[in-house]
């Protein structure tokens, strides 16, 4: 996939350098050549030798090399390559492309590109959470500078939380969707993917009902982000106040039982993302007229259990998706209840996320989520829910073409 295509990896300073060897491996075996760019930083590292044996080709470290730039190398660096790759992205290389500096060859060669760039952060988990370095990850994805990563998980100081950079092959993975979006723009072209989104009613008698405060938002943002990427979208919504998006098939349902058969008439799929927020109780038997107060309390309320979409998708014996994505909205131990929750329903991913009422997240138009796998967690900036749409849908591509 990655045939004749030509990288230009910039190793900057951070012990996650050490992956950047094994990265330019993994892209040569899928076809691609590589050059390096070496920080001073970087070399603390790694060496020029090893990353020069490896990538069959010199390594560049030096602006003022008159070797090189007599012939404006550093202009030539960057315009050579097809894809810009920065890998460990530091907070400070970040914070130095986010303000268009150009100290070394490495920012310099970042200010005079006119190709993408892809950034994997790699960091302590304070500095990536910082507002500052936050601020420059917006800045950065505003100028159109693509991310992988970071995960979460044990970091080289020995605290524990996101900022451990991406893996190899996750990195390649999102490269070779890169590529595959650049030359077809629909990385997802013959795929089809399900989505549910929106609430679910769950009627007590005619005119009440069981529900909760999903808008539903997340959900067809996902689905509109995967039908862009070129994928056969089924959008099964519960009700809400949402317009029927472009480009995909919507299928409107009121409450679980209904949901949960429309999902099924829709398999076999590739791949499920269940982002509805299903009720998990339904009254037993719904009263044929309005209830009425009589002045002797309230009538009694039996629940029982609704179907579990996501686990019977996940636990399919016949017609399981490839690819099940769960979402977890939870109000505390996020993380730890998303691990949970994806042992427990057997899914693939989970995305979790903080819906507890300060967060604004339930109805509101901006999201943070945690990219849980069985291997790996994902912390991503608070984002748009748009933008959160268009990262998934990018990640799942990865997915299905060779990533992670």
């Amino acid at each position: 996939m990655l045939a004749g295509k030509r990288i230009l990896l910039i190793i900057a300073g951070g012990i996650a350098a050490y992956k950047s060897l094994e990265l330019i491996r993994r892209l040569q075996d899928h076809g691609a050549s590589v050059r390096c760019v070496l920080t001073k930083g970087g070399s603390q590292f790694v060496t020029p030798l090893s990353v020069s044996a490896l990538s069959g080709d010199r390594v560049f470290m030096d602006v003022f090399s008159l070797t090189d730039e007599a012939d404006m190398g550093h202009i030539k660096l960057s315009r050579d390559a097809d894809l810009v790759v920065v890998a460990p992205a530091t907070a400070d290389i970040m914070a130095k492309m986010a303000a268009g500096l150009a100290d070394d060859l490495a920012t310099t060669v970042l200010l005079a590109t006119d190709k993408p760039v892809m950034i994997a952060p790699a960091m302590n988990t304070q500095m990536w959470a910082h507002p500052a370095t936050q601020r420059n990850i917006e800045t950065l994805r505003g100028d159109g500078v693509s991310q992988v990563g970071p995960g979460a998980g044990d970091l080289a100081c020995g605290e524990v939380g996101a900022g451990r950079m991406a893996e190899p092959m996750e990195i390649l993975g999102a490269i070779e969707a890169f590529f595959l979006g650049i030359s077809t723009g629909q990385p997802l072209s013959g795929r089809k993917i399900l989505v549910t989104a929106g609430p679910t009613h769950e009627p007590i008698d005619p005119v009440r009902y069981i529900a909760n405060r999903s808008s539903g938002k997340q959900g067809y943002a996902i689905a509109s982000a995967l039908a862009a990427q070129g994928a056969e979208t089924v959008l099964v919504s519960g009700p809400t106040q949402l317009a029927d998006p472009a480009g995909l098939t919507t299928i409107r349902v009121e409450c679980a039982r209904e949901m949960e058969a429309a999902c099924a008439e829709q398999l076999p799929v590739h791949a499920a993302v269940c982002v509805a927020a299903v009720a998990d109780w339904r009254s037993d038997g719904e009263a044929d007229q309005k209830m009425k107060k009589d002045g002797g309390g309230p009538p009694p309320l039996h629940l029982v259990e609704n179907p579990d979409i996501l686990k019977g998708l996940s636990q399919a014996t016949n017609n399981r998706p490839e690819l099940v994505v769960g979402f977890a909205a939870e109000t505390e131990n996020i993380v730890d209840h998303a691990q949970q929750k994806l042992a427990r329903k057997g899914c693939d991913w989970i995305v979790a996320n903080d819906v507890s009422s300060t967060t604004g997240v339930m109805g509101g138009d901006d999201n943070s989520v945690h990219i849980v796998s069985r291997e790996t967690v994902e912390s991503w900036p608070n984002m748009s829910k748009e933008q959160v749409a268009e990262q998934i849908a990018a990640r799942i591509a990865s997915h299905f073409n060779g990533g992670a």
